[in-house]
């Protein structure tokens, strides 16, 4: 007759630390994984009663009082539980020394419960007696140290009639214990370093708006802060600054700002548009003219670098500068000297160049429209500024400026609501700030009403089918021409595009906005005439002739 061996239903020693290693595993690789001590803290809580049977664990932290506050009797409240409820975590606060928990973390020492059925001092204030099983159950206070300083207990319950020793608990729990003081006390290093690094980037942000503020630059966007730090890191060297960026970005008032920032400060800034230069004036404006150098040069005149000795000279639009004269303005910049129009004699100038561009002077570069040794000496310090896409969160407050200003400029007062300001918010502005300017000042000019809704606003908004509008409207003697047949075909002027200079606005276009057929077009339908070619496609006359040059026509 066989005999059948009916194992042993007691979990063995060996299990036990088979659990413990376990447990230990487990915990582990939480820390390693998060320094949120309520993930780490719970989980832990979660396997001790998972593995071990020792149920409702909870940690109890000292609590601070509120800021404001009468200081009263110290107390402990349960932080971190498992197996208890939302309301049984509420009820678990402590006076110091009150109870098992609050002698604990009074004296610092474990507490042993084996019954809490028979312990007059067990409170059974976050679980009710009632709730408890009919059997023995014991309760365990392990303390939670800091250095030599006791902020908290980990306390749980344990049945008695587990076939485990519980002094095995009690070494477990200490090693816990121990974890838990670790947990807690690298989640406080780290809050105490992040608000210490949000404390130092708010004054850093309070540091660059008030630069900001004072260079007359609106916002506070992470963009523009960039842009603005870079500015402030080279404006006391000596060295060219390139702006960069897309029309409408606020070029000038960075170009400003470096000289407002520099040891210059208080010496002249000159701008200069090279765009509005005619090519026959560029070297006479930028450099000087003798008496007699040319018919109408009655006296002599100092330019543009000359009176720009001692600080800043901005050039705008440098990528409109012609070929012959971008060698001379190279040469001033390397041997720091000018030759007026006119005369043989360097005069001596100390200046800084600033220049901006919204053009790939690089293509330009190789286009053979731009000089190679002149770009690397403007390209020292590039800067990009920021379009307005890139500054959603500075829309509000730079419109609220603008409504200001025209408010006081055109003696008004117009105000937009909340919900318009969110509306400008959303609107695509691809002339940047200077379109959004534009676009509030005639708000201001034309509304009828003083507080101005979305639907109110958004007439005035350029549409979303529509080029939006530079801010300087082409002459109405150029739409005159547009309008008007050619002078000796009589046929009516080519069919106009959406934002044309009909319309008497300028559409922002790219270089290249318009094909050769197009250009071509325009020239026959004027009998060669680049001016009211330039008008009927709504350019200038230099970007007409800009995309000639591109396009190989002459």
């Amino acid at each position: 007759m066989r005999t059948t061996t009916i194992p042993d239903p007691t979990p063995s020693e060996a299990h036990w630390r088979e659990q413990e290693l376990l447990l230990m595993r487990e915990v582990m690789k939480w820390v390693g994984r998060s320094l949120a001590a309520d993930e780490v803290l719970r989980e832990m809580l979660h396997l001790m009663s998972e593995l071990l049977g020792l149920n409702r664990g909870r940690i109890v932290l000292r609590d601070t009082p509120a800021v404001g506050t009468a200081l009263g009797p110290a107390t402990a409240s349960i932080r971190h539980a498992y197996g208890l409820t939302g309301m049984e975590m509420r009820r678990g606060v402590y006076a110091e020394g009150e109870g098992i928990t609050g002698r604990a973390l009074q004296s610092g020492l474990p507490a042993i419960v084996q019954d809490i059925a028979h312990e007059p001092l067990f409170l059974f204030r976050s679980v009710a007696a009632e709730q408890f099983p009919a059997e023995t159950v014991a309760y365990l206070a392990l303390p939670i140290t800091l250095g030599n300083t006791t902020v908290g207990v980990l306390g749980c319950h344990r049945i008695r009639s587990r076939q485990r020793h519980l002094n095995d608990d009690l070494a477990v729990l200490k090693v816990l214990a121990t974890l838990a003081g670790q947990v807690l006390h690298m989640e406080q290093l780290v809050n105490e370093q992040t608000r210490h690094l949000r404390a130092r980037n708010a004054a850093l942000s309070q540091a660059l708006s008030t630069h900001a503020a004072r260079y007359g630059l609106i916002g506070s966007s992470p963009a523009l802060l960039q842009a603005l730090s870079e500015l402030e890191r080279v404006s006391q060297s000596q060295a060219t600054v390139l702006l960069l960026g897309e029309s409408g970005t606020g070029k000038e008032l960075f170009a400003r700002a470096v000289h407002l920032a520099s040891p210059r400060s208080t010496q002249p800034f000159i701008k200069v548009n090279c765009s509005a230069i005619p090519d026959t004036l560029f070297e006479s404006e930028l450099f000087g003219h003798e008496r007699g150098a040319f018919t109408g040069a009655h006296q002599a005149r100092p330019g543009w670098f000359e009176q720009a000795h001692g600080g800043t000279i901005f050039l705008d639009e440098i990528g409109e500068l012609p070929l012959p004269l971008q060698s001379k303005l190279l040469r001033t910049l390397q041997e720091g000297a000018v030759v007026r129009l006119g005369s043989q004699r360097e005069v001596k100038v100390n200046v800084r160049l600033v220049a901006a561009t919204n053009r790939d002077l690089a293509a330009q570069v190789q286009a053979g429209l731009f000089r190679q040794d002149l770009y690397y000496r403007l390209n020292v310090i590039p800067i990009r500024l920021p379009s307005l896409a890139e500054r959603l969160g500075d829309i509000r407050e730079l419109a609220l400026h603008f409504v200001n200003r025209a408010n006081q400029t055109h003696q008004k007062n117009v105000y937009l609501s909340p919900e318009a300001l969110d509306t400008l918010t959303q609107q695509p502005w691809p002339g940047n700030i200077r379109e959004l300017g534009n676009c509030i000042e005639r708000v201001v000019l034309l509304a009828d009403q003083t507080l101005l809704t979305p639907g109110q606003l958004k007439p005035f908004l350029p549409q979303a089918s529509a080029t939006p509008a530079l801010t300087t409207a082409v002459p109405k003697s150029a739409v005159a021409m547009a309008d008007v047949p050619g002078p000796t075909t009589g046929q009516p002027p080519a069919p106009e595009r959406p934002g044309s200079a009909a319309l008497g606005v300028r559409p922002y276009e790219s270089a290249h906005s318009h094909t050769v057929q197009v250009l071509q077009q325009a020239l026959d339908q004027h009998q060669g005439n680049q001016s009211r070619a330039a008008q009927s496609l709504g350019l200038t006359l230099r970007q007409f002739a800009y995309r000639l040059r591109k396009a190989g026509l002459r």
